[in-house]
């Protein structure tokens, strides 16, 4: 078997177990939807070598924005949740990103365009830019951010006051 054989089986392997996460969060996803009495429906991808799992509604969501709760605190719990169901079911660590009416792919465009001003700002400056603190989610978007306008940034401090940095070339 040649190497690149390996590497197309490997990937192959990769993207079946990614969707079998996204399988298992979706089923507990619409246990929990249907306790909740919230009517959404299950969409599954793999994004980044990790499976990405969405609830969205015909209907608006304005009910499912409950589950998404302030600054999305109650998302990210139910994240952590979902996580420990595929753990539970796979024994593997799962990586699964769960968005909620669409509540953190609009917090990605907000975070990515403030990346973006954060660079140029270092850029023009030539002085490190020291961001607010935010959560592990919106950090990693801010980094991918900043390494797509041609910088470098880190993250500093401590959970849950942990920043982003963004330095200059």
């Amino acid at each position: 078997m040649t190497e690149g054989t390996t590497s197309a089986a490997s990937e192959g392997d990769t993207l079946t177990r990614l969707e079998q996460e996204g399988e298992i969060a979706a089923d507990y996803l619409e246990g929990l939807l249907d306790i909740a009495d919230l009517d959404g429906d299950i969409d599954m991808d793999v994004e980044a070598d990790r499976a990405a799992v969405s609830i969205i509604s015909d209907t608006g969501g304005r009910d499912l924005y409950k589950l998404v709760g302030r600054d999305g605190e109650v998302l990210e719990a139910l994240q952590e949740l979902t996580r420990l169901a595929v753990h539970r079911e796979t024994g593997d660590r799962s990586r699964l990103m769960l968005d909620i009416a669409g509540y953190r792919a609009k917090k990605r465009e907000e975070l990515s365009e403030l990346g973006a001003k954060a660079a140029a700002e270092v850029k023009s400056s030539g002085e490190p830019v020291r961001m607010k603190p935010m959560t592990p989610f919106e950090r990693k978007v801010v980094h991918d951010a900043v390494k797509a306008a041609g910088l470098r940034s880190e993250s500093e401090g401590e959970e849950p006051e942990r920043f982003v940095v963004v330095l200059p070339a």
